[in-house]
């Protein structure tokens, strides 16, 4: 089931979720799968948080090709701090939002950045509905312009082992 928040923005935005079992698009490639495009179409939502040293965690959502890792060293320029992937309870916690089904809509508080790979796809970008058993179609510029990210250059091929 989609949640309301997402819901709420897709019919802002005249967008419809596709819906699958549960469970089964929680990885990038199980959903290229079910939506029949290439795995690097698809949508990770990923989010990290900066070791600010001092103050409160501030967390980052960062957007990225299915088929291609996050750099480190690229997003720590990006960002201008030293990040680590959030855990499970902090994303749920963060975002509302289960790893696997993480969606860039209704996120409140939170920078969102959209790697500029994404945008070689002009058939198209799916990013999760909030759960891991949907996807969204949608162009790379209606996703950037409904979650106001900023661009970015955060990511590197995954080579033969990704």
């Amino acid at each position: 089931m989609i949640p309301e928040k997402v819901r709420m923005v897709l019919e802002a935005h005249n967008l419809e979720a596709i819906e699958f079992e549960e469970g089964s698009t929680s990885t990038a490639r199980a959903a290229a799968e079910k939506l029949g495009v290439t795995v690097g179409q698809i949508v990770k939502s990923l989010l990290f948080i900066g070791k600010n040293k001092g103050k409160n965690k501030q967390f980052y959502l960062v957007l990225c090709p299915g088929d291609r890792k996050i750099s480190s060293s690229k997003l720590k320029s990006v960002l201008g701090v030293k990040s680590r992937m959030a855990n499970a309870e902090e994303t749920f916690q963060a975002t509302g939002f289960h790893p696997g089904g993480v969606c860039p809509f209704g996120i409140e508080g939170i920078d969102i950045y959209i790697d500029e790979t994404l945008n070689r796809y002009d058939r198209g970008v799916y990013p999760a509905a909030g759960n891991s058993a949907s996807g969204v179609p949608m162009t790379f510029k209606q996703l950037r312009e409904i979650t106001g990210a900023l661009l970015c250059d955060c990511t590197e091929p995954m080579g033969t082992n990704g």
